[in-house]
């Protein structure tokens, strides 16, 4: 079982960026994949984002070219770099380990 704990999530106008932290409880080095997903209100939860621990990325349609997810081994942090962000980016961001292991969720906010 990994611990996850998101932060970074706000309020921001069209066009703005935010970058989301999530950090784990295991060395991040041994999580063999790990991933953003998002839920807006009335919407399933999916995938936008997601990394392997040898560096494999891959992006949901809707987000590639505008987010960049990567992660920092020193300090043991997963990170997604949200650019140019629109309102239908609004929901809560949920950090994933394997598949199974969730943080709490953090808000991302975008008005026009």
């Amino acid at each position: 079982q990994v611990q996850l704990e998101e932060s970074g999530g706000g309020s921001v106008q069209v066009g703005e960026s935010l970058t989301l932290s999530c950090a784990p409880s295991a060395r991040i080095w041994r999580i063999i994949r790990m991933a953003w997903h998002r839920q807006a209100p009335g919407k399933q939860r999916e995938e936008v984002a997601a990394i392997t621990n040898g560096g494999r990325t891959k992006y949901a349609a809707a987000v590639s070219g505008r987010f960049t997810i990567s992660t920092d081994i020193r300090k043991n942090m997963m990170y997604l770099q949200m650019n140019n962000l629109q309102p239908e980016d609004t929901a809560v961001y949920y950090c994933n380990a394997e598949g199974d292991n969730w943080g709490q969720g953090t808000q991302v906010t975008v008005s026009s």
